[in-house]
């Protein structure tokens, strides 16, 4: 019996009003944070730190089953593409069963 499933979901955004780093780190600050409390994932900003208008995040979620979990990922992928702030321009999923060892 698998001990539960990961969702790995990674987004490149680019941010067309960024006119400074302190403007991308506010925004990237809003976004991570309506993401963890919607999703109860955990997001980082992965790549991109030096650049104004660009920014990639990886979220990741745990689910019991892989409905559950890749379903948030599909979720919050969706939520990424309605926000007007910036525009996601690629995204890449995975979806790992975690093996409990026995």
């Amino acid at each position: 019996m698998g001990a539960g499933y990961v969702g790995i979901l990674t987004c490149d955004l680019h941010l067309p009003e960024g006119g400074s780093l302190k403007g991308k780190r506010r925004e990237l600050l809003r976004v991570k944070s309506a993401l963890a409390k919607r999703f109860s994932c955990s997001v980082a900003e992965v790549d991109h730190h030096e650049l104004w208008q660009r920014a990639r995040i990886t979220l990741a979620v745990v689910g019991r089953d892989a409905g559950d979990a890749g379903g948030r990922i599909e979720a919050a992928s969706r939520w990424l593409h309605a926000d007007e702030a910036f525009v996601v321009v690629g995204e890449d999923r995975d979806l790992v069963r975690v093996d409990d060892g026995r």
